[in-house]
């Protein structure tokens, strides 16, 4: 349950952010979505997720000295670079999802970070209490 709570905040925090940062493309240009961009978002998010397990604990611990120097903002140059590592990974797989530059892709993770607080705070609350 955990895991497809994340795949699905990590997709709508990935189209917002696609939506809102020029930088960032996502599937076919565009207001509205095609089947195959959702699926190309899944599949996106899925990627994300993957490399912000993997790689992201190994650059946190690496960059400690900077992360106590900036006072924990550095982590938002490592979340861009966590991005454009999902792009990279994205285009090799010949998937609709890129990132311009580095400039979109830091100002990606800002709003990356944002909507993905948001809905994990107000999802965990409503199965709360639910349960």
């Amino acid at each position: 349950m955990f895991f497809l709570l994340s795949l699905i905040i990590n997709a709508v925090a990935l189209l917002i952010t696609a939506w809102v940062i020029p930088g960032i493309h996502l599937g076919a240009a565009g207001p509205h979505p095609t089947t195959n961009d959702w699926v190309t978002l899944l599949i996106v998010a899925l990627i994300f997720g993957l490399v912000n397990a993997v790689i992201r604990p190994i650059l946190i611990v690496l960059s400690l000295p900077l992360e106590i120097i900036t006072l924990g903002l550095f982590i938002f140059v490592i979340n861009a670079f966590m991005l454009l590592v999902t792009s990279w990974i994205a285009q090799g797989m010949g998937l609709g999802f890129r990132v311009d530059k580095f400039l979109a892709a830091l100002l990606g993770a800002l709003i990356v970070s944002i909507v993905s607080f948001i809905l994990s705070r107000a999802l965990t609350r409503n199965l709360k209490t639910q349960a």
